[in-house]
């Protein structure tokens, strides 16, 4: 693995993250908490799995989903008793760096960064969101760590869950996406080079269609491939409700891990449907879920 930290979009938030990882591994207990969303759960994925290959004493804690708090209640960790308190906040409101509210505890929440791109290096802010941090953190922790390594490929799949793709470019998602390519973390490879693709994920994708070319992308040449994935494409692009942005990671930048014929875009689509809507339910559901992520690398089998 290369060091996440030493990149762009980790530019103006190194020094915290160094200093949280400092702290993790200085800690006689680390208590993390975070909701039981699947954001939640790929962030906390992350630390656990370091905290795990460093011999690292700590204690989880899945609050309420997302979806199951009133909309005007702020979440809040548990107090603890001793040790480190670490709370993941995937849905906080993204804060610019000098502005962080002061806690006594260690808040990880989305934060706003920006990196220089193109010939005139122009900058463009994004925001970098808790599993980015949490992946850069872990890798601070533990650089070699078998179970670090597991959890890599899903550094990004934070920023994929975020609403910033539905509108625009999104300079940190991809930024994030070249480095774990180009360090061999993932493959990024075109829809039909993907071996079982969720179905419903773009709307009015002829199916059928898209099979009949992942047979035949083999043989086909450069320019055989361009012109039928316009065809492939070209009714999808009646959908209004999907950015051009996402439809062109969806179509030429599926992101692939080796141990799985899923690829990561499907796998946190197919997770999302999974997810229940039971209050009573989804603890148990995400705790399980993420016991067997950590193990396999996987969050679909």
């Amino acid at each position: 693995m290369h060091d996440l930290l030493t990149t762009a979009p980790f530019a103006d938030v190194r020094n915290i993250l160094t200093d949280i990882a400092t702290k993790f591994a200085e800690a006689k207990v680390v208590h993390i908490h975070a909701p039981a969303d699947l954001e939640g759960i790929l962030a906390l994925s992350q630390l656990e799995a370091a905290c795990l290959d460093n011999g690292i004493k700590y204690q989880r804690k899945l609050l309420p989903s997302h979806r199951n708090i009133p909309r005007d209640e702020v979440p809040q960790p548990k107090p603890i008793s001793e040790g480190l308190l670490v709370h993941i906040d995937p849905f906080e409101d993204t804060w610019i760096i000098d502005e962080i509210p002061a806690t006594e505890y260690i808040h990880i929440m989305p934060l706003s960064v920006g990196v220089r791109m193109g010939t005139k290096k122009t900058e463009r802010m994004g925001g970098l969101d808790v599993v980015a941090q949490c992946s850069a953190i872990a890798a601070a922790i533990a650089p070699n760590g078998n179970r670090v390594r597991r959890m890599r490929p899903f550094s990004g799949s934070g920023l994929w869950l975020r609403e910033a793709l539905d509108t625009t470019f999104d300079p940190i998602h991809t930024f994030i996406r070249d480095h774990l390519r180009d360090e061999g973390s993932i493959r990024t490879v075109c829809l039909p080079e993907v071996a079982n693709p969720a179905g419903g994920m773009i709307t009015n994708l002829a199916e059928r269609m898209l099979s009949r070319l992942s047979k035949s992308w083999p043989k086909m040449n450069i320019d055989e491939r361009s012109q039928a994935l316009s065809e492939l494409i070209l009714p999808t692009l009646t959908d209004s409700t999907l950015s051009t942005a996402r439809l062109e990671e969806l179509v030429w930048h599926r992101c692939v891990i080796s141990s799985s014929s899923i690829d990561i875009a499907s796998q946190l689509f197919l997770a999302s449907k999974k997810w229940p809507d039971d209050e009573k339910k989804v603890k148990l559901f995400a705790s399980e879920l993420l016991d067997e992520f950590i193990t396999t690398g996987n969050l679909i089998q």
